[in-house]
């Protein structure tokens, strides 16, 4: 680098490089991925020892990723794992002297893999003629024509993304019988700043258009059944599941909110937005700060546009969506004499941790989807 030049060794059309592959000093990567769709490694430079071993360790896994994690400071140990869409990954150490691997440890080692669904990625056009990317979860043992849909919209919304691999919600309810679908609506991250920017202030109409534009496209393909369709999320997946069914009340039968975020003036009234100017500016550059426009775009407002049942889920504890939007929006679904279901649990935050929280939500939620999108 002493003429100060630069040399790209890695690049993708589909989404941002995210995943590389280091050799075993740490200084040089020899592969990378990227998380859009079935991530793919592309080998930097083939010719090196590891890339060999890389290659020849994915030939023993097909249909998972090989990810190296470290070495040892001598090089003849590896640390790496094997994950897929099924398997929530295993953990390997190699000698490389005597190429024999151990198996440490599996992740939620009572899952058994040939059980779990795959999930398919898809993409698909907007209503705007944006290429939206996503991902479908069917169990292997159902007709894949037809099914009850659940649209699980992911958290963030900004920056995060929803992957390939296994998913614990999409399996759950897979398991269930139900095609779950994921979209990376605009705004979602993997996919470059420009898309990443795209759904800045557009939390409640080209957000949810993507959103709504792939629940058409999952019924055009035949997957989903037209009138058995739900919507599922948390935090600001919960905002949008609720959104959804504002925007387009005759597509969705009910909707679940988890740790939800519902009233968006409320939100520069947070401790933490009004105390962090860097808090405040991220929430000013996401939403704007038109209150109008805010309330326009806010579920707990609009609670008389909802016409399906409604689950809204949460933790006393809760700090990032704090318990005052689920209060707000449950005043406002009483208010507008619509009907709900309320399970608020003690000493939980941002989402459940405690096993027999985790177990009571689950079996409230599939009693619920079960009560309003029957198999």
């Amino acid at each position: 680098m002493q003429n100060k030049t630069r040399t790209t060794i890695a690049e993708s059309k589909e989404g941002t490089i995210d995943m590389l592959q280091w050799d075993a000093k740490g200084l040089r990567p020899f592969a990378s991925s990227t998380n859009v769709g079935i991530p793919k490694v592309s080998y930097i430079d083939a010719t090196l020892p590891e890339a060999q071993l890389h290659q020849n360790l994915s030939t023993q896994f097909p249909d998972s990723y090989v990810q190296f994690i470290n070495f040892s400071d001598d090089g003849n140990k590896l640390l790496f794992s094997v994950s897929s869409d099924r398997d929530p990954g295993s953990y390997y150490l190699l000698d490389r002297q005597t190429n024999k691997a151990q198996l440490l440890f599996s992740s939620m080692e009572q899952l058994n893999p040939e059980q779990m669904a795959p999930r398919q990625a898809i993409s698909f056009k907007s209503r705007d003629g944006m290429i939206i990317r996503g991902y479908i979860t069917m169990h292997p043992s159902k007709d894949h024509k037809k099914l009850p849909l659940i649209l699980m919209p992911h958290g963030g919304p900004h920056g995060i993304a929803d992957h390939w691999f296994y998913d614990n919600d999409a399996q759950f309810l897979a398991s269930r019988g139900y095609a779950v679908l994921q979209v990376n609506y605009r705004g979602s991250g993997g996919r470059g700043i420009n898309f990443k920017t795209a759904g800045y202030r557009h939390w409640g109409d080209l957000i949810q258009n993507d959103l709504i534009d792939g629940v058409k496209w999952t019924i055009a393909q035949g997957y989903a059944d037209p009138k058995r369709v739900c919507s599922y999320g948390a935090s600001f997946g919960a905002y949008a599941a609720l959104m959804v069914t504002i925007r387009e009340p005759s597509m969705f039968k009910c909707a679940v909110g988890y740790a939800g975020v519902y009233d968006l003036p409320l939100i520069f009234k947070e401790e933490n937005v009004v105390r962090n100017k860097k808090a405040y500016n991220t929430v000013v550059d996401f939403l704007g700060t038109d209150e109008e426009e805010l309330k326009r775009n806010s579920p707990s407002y609009l609670a008389e546009k909802i016409s399906t049942p409604v689950l809204l889920v949460h933790g006393e504890e809760d700090t990032i969506a704090p318990l005052v939007q689920a209060k707000s929006m449950r005043e406002a679904l009483v208010k507008a004499n619509k009907p709900y279901e309320w399970m608020l649990v003690p000493n939980e935050g941002h989402g459940f941790y405690a096993t027999k929280n985790l177990r009571s939500f689950y079996q409230t939620l599939e009693k619920f989807l079960k009560t309003n999108l029957p198999q």
